[in-house]
């Protein structure tokens, strides 16, 4: 729920004395903070910080950095990374940076399988402790039999299956949705069985091992249908979709790599079938999947850019105009998507977490304010209502807004 800011955060703020960027202005922030909404903090449960291994993208410190703008205080991380956190050994290099260099809550994810390559299981047992779950991200576990035991094994160490649902068999060379857009310009599609098949799959193998799962980036309608049907079966599943899923379609496409992710943008009668489980708890989070990459990377059109865009600084103000203004979802709604639910399916502490945003506030989003080293985003000088004016994570300032800083 959303709330006025109280005087014990009030007190919190003013105790904390100092911002990222410099000396906190309290004085200026009380005159102006009885127009300002406060939100629990925000929690992204599927964030690609890049670090170790491709820091040139993204690092812990610029990604926390980017999330704090965002409003968030907990992110969990992506483990396509170098080294893949495949065994204890290969992890502790990444809680080492983020011991370090964090200034908001990360809990990592965990790789299903060794390297992500889908042949054999990580090393379970001696990650469990340490990890939100296990997620191969950015490749789809193609083998039943090791999905089958990736999920028994979770099941004995109480942890959670984080899906990414690729049926690589379908892909075909495609990049964008096989839709109206790709027919009439000539690109390769992604049919929407390469995502909703191993979804059906999955949910199979769930009836026969009381996994707990989650699906991660949930694009098309189908998807929503199989996940509405196995929640009425009373399986233990949960799933994700993101902004650019909720407020898009291909036909808002162009040619250029800003739009180009993966599951791709899909069509209006997809978009209209994830509004749809938003509304009534089909789909039980918002997740950005923010996946940051270089200016060259993203710079080549659809067909030769890699997949992934930045998101976890535009989220909520890209929600909150598309969504809450438009009266499709209340804001109470929104923010259980992004705090609520993910906080409580993932078990994690908001310590104290919280933000503070001018909701009237108007502006363009422009690439150039982001804190994020990644700028491809589809919203790229899209208007918007809603600015972060004030992040505070573990009883610290973690950001605040440029006019409340010395």
């Amino acid at each position: 729920m959303t709330f006025k800011i109280t005087e014990r955060q009030l007190d919190t703020i003013f105790k904390a004395g100092k911002s990222p960027v410099g000396i906190f202005d309290f004085s200026s922030f009380i005159s102006l903070c009885k127009s300002y909404t406060v939100f629990p903090g925000f929690v992204d449960v599927h964030v690609h910080l890049r670090e170790p291994g491709f820091f040139y993208k993204e690092t812990i410190k610029s990604g926390t950095a980017a999330a704090a703008k965002g409003g968030y205080i907990g992110v969990c991380s992506m483990p396509n990374l170098l080294p893949v956190p495949d065994c204890l050994e290969k992890l502790r290099i990444q809680l080492d940076i983020i011991k370090k260099d964090a200034i908001i809550g990360v809990y990592p994810y965990a790789s299903i399988t060794k390297s992500q390559a889908g042949k054999e299981l990580s090393d379970m047992d001696d990650l469990a402790p340490y990890v939100a779950g296990f997620s191969d991200d950015g490749k789809g576990i193609q083998s039943k039999e090791i999905m089958k035991a990736a999920m028994l094994k979770a099941k004995e160490l109480g942890k959670i299956i984080v899906a990414h649902c690729e049926d690589n068999s379908l892909i075909n060379g495609g990049y964008i949705n096989d839709g109206e857009f790709a027919k009439a310009n000539g690109h390769r599609g992604i049919c929407s069985e390469s995502e909703w098949g191993p979804i059906q799959r999955d949910v199979e193998l769930l009836k026969e091992t009381g996994a707990k799962y989650h699906v991660c980036h949930v694009s098309a309608k189908e998807s929503v249908e199989i996940i509405r049907k196995a929640k009425s079966d009373g399986l233990d599943i949960t799933c994700e979709t993101a902004p650019h899923y909720l407020v898009m379609n291909d036909s808002m496409l162009k040619d250029e790599g800003r739009f180009k992710m993966n599951p791709p943008i899909r069509s209006e009668a997809d978009r209209q079938a994830l509004i749809e489980g938003i509304k009534d708890g089909t789909i039980d989070m918002i997740a950005t999947d923010h996946a940051p990459h270089s200016e060259e990377e993203k710079s080549k059109g659809l067909k030769e850019s890699f997949m992934g865009i930045v998101g976890i600084e535009t989220a909520f103000p890209v929600l909150y105009t598309e969504l809450v203004k438009k009266g499709i979802i209340t804001l109470e709604k929104l923010t259980q998507l992004l705090s609520e639910n993910p906080k409580k399916r993932f078990k994690i502490d908001n310590k104290n977490g919280f933000s503070v945003w001018a909701l009237d506030e108007k502006y363009k989003i422009d690439p150039n304010d982001f804190l994020s080293k990644g700028r491809s985003t589809p919203f790229e000088g899209k208007e918007v209502y809603g600015r972060c004016m004030l992040t505070v994570f573990d009883n610290k300032i973690v950001y605040a807004d440029k006019r409340f800083c010395k």
